[in-house]
């Protein structure tokens, strides 16, 4: 079993390491990322369980010399330490103190965690790759500065690409292709979900169609009006989009024969009609209705007269087990179609929408069933490997849990709730323990060394 400990560097240019005393090998090679020194270890003379490095072996094998810790992996004779994780990104900037613009603060909080998880953590964007050497100029975060260094190639890669556009760039997709398959490099959350593709993958799994309301492509008025008619609401939405963008409630008011549209641009508006068509051809006049799905609207539950629906969030951890890391609810604003908080939406706690105890506990129980079947269902059913999923959930008045979206790189506007601090460092720290799984898997595969 891959353990954490405490690492020390000691000044000599001669390449040596004293190997903590519980390691039950007899190694005869180090390995750091894609570098390996074959030299024989000495186990710790005085008995303590840490990790002491020669700065000659450490400038050897590129390890940086400010780490604390470090996890400690065994392969027949071979002590592995890592894991370094390669971040992928894009949007690096020429300014030392902001490398990666307006998402450095994220970043740096995510780096910041390195110590306390024993793992080795660095951004890089394509440019930063040296092919011919195998290396590569990574930013590490340390002691509230942003620092390069040169590092091999890692052990396993965990992708941040904003957005869907630097994803379909053949730049990129030939960086990640090489890497995998050239470097047999792991590399974990690979792209965006596609909310179509993952509700009719999800359709055929038992467990997951409990959750899934009737979801299909734009195809016609006649469609929308049949779900009209059987949900009295529907959604209209991008089948690529995020952070609630382009998203369209329509209700049909049976007593009246009107149709209503809610939606936001640079404000929230509500609209009236009367007919479906009419709706359509002055709402969606300018819109590619071909990139839009239709989604059955859901009567949810309500905090203040206002639609609650909730975010959470489930992460792999260190031995590869789905873990529900953060729970939160989100209040639509007024008048608007989402609960996002930049169309005027508000997070709370669980504890805050249901004040009896026993409310939150069901409830809390309800949407971490929901999350752990889904979580499993979407590694089944999808491609690549999954570490983390952002689930959007609401509540019915019948109680019943509902899926809206599923999210491979979910936003994090909900850890700006004070009481959601915890939950905000456990999902970081368990985004990083993922790599140990990872690495310790690919070792036993016979893959790395």
């Amino acid at each position: 079993m891959p353990k954490r400990y405490k690492i020390e560097f000691f000044e000599e240019k001669e390449l040596v390491y004293y190997y903590p005393n519980n390691i039950s090998i007899e190694p005869n090679a180090v390995v750091f990322g894609s570098k390996k020194a074959e030299i024989i270890g000495k186990k710790q003379p005085n008995g303590r369980n840490t990790l002491s490095i020669s700065t000659g072996l450490a400038k050897q094998l590129t390890i940086p010399t400010f780490l604390t810790s470090i996890t400690i992996f065994q392969s027949d004779s071979s002590l592995i330490f890592g894991p370094l994780v390669g971040i992928f990104t894009s949007g690096f900037t020429n300014f030392s103190v902001k490398p990666i613009g307006g998402r450095s603060n994220l970043f740096s909080k995510l780096l910041s965690l390195h110590s306390s998880v024993g793992v080795v953590p660095f951004l890089f964007g394509e440019q930063h790759i040296n092919w011919e050497n195998q290396s590569i100029e990574g930013h590490f975060y340390h002691n509230g500065k942003w620092i390069q260094l040169t590092v091999p190639f890692p052990n396993v890669i965990y992708d941040r690409l904003p957005n869907r556009r630097s994803e379909k760039l053949k730049t990129t997709q030939k960086v990640k292709e090489r890497l995998e398959k050239d470097f047999f490099i792991p590399w974990y959350n690979p792209g965006f979900f596609n909310k179509l593709d993952v509700y009719e993958r999800l359709f055929n799994d038992r467990k997951a169609l409990l959750y899934l309301p009737e979801t299909s492509p734009f195809t016609s008025f006649h469609q929308v009006e049949r779900m009209l008619s059987k949900y009295g609401q529907v959604y209209i939405k991008p089948i690529n989009g995020s952070l609630g963008l382009g998203v369209h409630q329509v209700i049909y008011d049976r007593k009246t024969n009107h149709y209503y549209c809610r939606y936001h641009d640079t404000v929230n508006h509500l609209l009236k009609f009367t007919s479906l068509e009419s709706l359509i051809n002055h709402v969606f006049a300018n819109k590619n209705l071909d990139r839009m799905l239709v989604q059955q609207g859901i009567q949810l539950i309500r905090d203040h007269r206002r639609p609650v629906d909730f975010r959470v969030h489930a992460n792999k951890d260190e031995n590869g087990s789905w873990k529900i890391s953060a729970i939160a609810a989100k209040i639509a604003g007024s008048g608007s179609p989402t609960t996002h908080v930049k169309t005027g939406g508000e997070v709370k706690t669980l504890t805050e929408i249901f004040p009896k105890e026993e409310d939150q506990k069901k409830y809390k129980t309800k949407l971490e069933h929901a999350a752990m079947d889904l979580a499993v269902a979407i590694e089944k059913h999808l491609d690549g490997i999954i570490g983390e999923i952002g689930f959007d959930f609401g509540i019915d008045n019948n109680g019943n849990v509902w899926l809206f979206e599923a999210n491979s790189k979910p936003g994090r506007s909900i850890f700006s709730h004070p009481g959601l601090k915890d939950s905000d460092v456990l999902t970081r720290k368990l985004t990083l323990s993922y790599a140990i799984f990872l690495t310790k898997k690919h070792i036993h595969e016979d893959l790395f060394i």
